[in-house]
């Protein structure tokens, strides 16, 4: 019976996914009473009463850390790269003007290992506390033959809410509005397959000294989440827009919010650059066109407000510790966005 089959034979252990599973349970208890069941359930259970909300609009997203999470798990920051996860998926529905509630996460690998594992469990968790939402549960799914062992791909959908009325989605945006931008704290998850393509010519990079630190330091601080920084601003007629910035950079991301009547014209001299794109900028010879295109560059998130609100904004925002500084400002026009001037290298 040498040549007998089973799951275990084919590479799955599902005594250790159990094994895995009973210590992820620690890690997702809460106190969080719209949770009505816990880890074991085939599905989770959320109250969706919503006290205080005349008319709730649920705001749904999913999201994946992209070929960071390759870098980030190759030098052992595993818990880095689930706060960028669901930090990056809450910036998503925040500038929607949503309140996040409850997060899901899948866990896909070649090989469970289980201290790696229930430590993506528990960072993940963490890192919704953080925001106040709550992580209710997910997947995780061995499948030998398909990853090598050592390969993990998380992706993750949260689920908010906001109150119709107050939705921010970029429709009050009128001429002789300010643009603001939210200061990042480095590439948060964008442009990880250039900056993998960068090291791949150059290694020695990754010493590199970058504020005090190193550059692999540099590109591996999790995403910045914006929404304990902004949540206090949802209530105010004055707050117009919000764009995270992705995939795409400033002009792209800003140009998804815009009316088709307006415009925004942004000085690019005017954007705190980050050292560690100069570094890039340098070692790659990146032109600049595509470090726009690529890169956040520094500036975070962007936000549009009535000019009467500016200054009460940017002090909101100080005091919860988000430097914000003007960029730019909104005209006539047919939703575009105008770059003027250069970067300031």
């Amino acid at each position: 019976m040498s040549d007998a089959m089973s799951y275990s034979k084919a590479g799955v252990n599902i005594d250790l996914a159990d094994a895995t599973k009973a210590a992820m349970a620690e890690s997702l208890k809460t106190n969080d009473a719209r949770v009505l069941n816990r880890l074991g359930a085939f599905a989770s259970l959320f109250d969706a009463r919503f006290e205080g909300y005349a008319h709730p609009v649920l705001v749904l997203k999913t999201e994946e850390p992209g070929s960071k999470q390759k870098l980030a798990l190759a030098h052992g920051r595993v818990r880095s790269i689930c706060y960028d996860m669901v930090n990056h998926l809450i910036n998503d529905i925040a500038v929607m003007g949503a309140r996040p509630l409850s997060v899901q996460d899948a866990i896909i690998c070649g090989k469970l290992e289980k201290a790696v594992v229930s430590e993506m469990v528990d960072a993940m968790a963490s890192a919704c506390r953080e925001q106040g939402c709550t992580l209710t549960g997910g997947e995780t799914s061995e499948q030998p033959g398909v990853l090598e062992a050592g390969t993990y791909i998380l992706t993750s959908s949260v689920v908010g809410v906001v109150e119709k009325d107050k939705i921010v989605d970029g429709s009050k945006i009128v001429p002789g509005d300010v643009v603001l931008a939210l200061a990042s704290n480095g590439l948060h998850t964008n442009g990880y397959s250039l900056v993998r393509a960068l090291l791949a010519q150059r290694p020695e990079i990754l010493d590199a000294r970058v504020e005090g630190g190193s550059f692999l330091d540099a590109i591996l601080r999790p995403h910045t989440c914006y929404f304990r920084a902004i949540n206090g601003l949802f209530a105010s007629e004055h707050l117009h827009g919000l764009a995270h910035i992705t995939g795409g950079g400033i002009r792209d991301n800003l140009r998804r919010i815009l009316p088709a009547t307006v415009d925004a014209v942004l000085d690019l001299g005017a954007i705190r650059i980050l050292p560690v794109f100069q570094v890039i900028r340098q070692a790659g010879q990146v032109p600049d066109a595509d470090m726009i295109r690529t890169f956040n560059l520094g500036a975070g998130l962007l936000l549009t407000a009535a000019p009467q609100a500016v200054d009460d904004f940017r002090r909101h925002l100080k005091a919860l510790g988000c430097e914000s500084y003007p960029v730019g400002t909104v005209v006539k026009g047919t939703g575009d966005v105008r770059l003027e001037g250069k970067l300031a290298w």
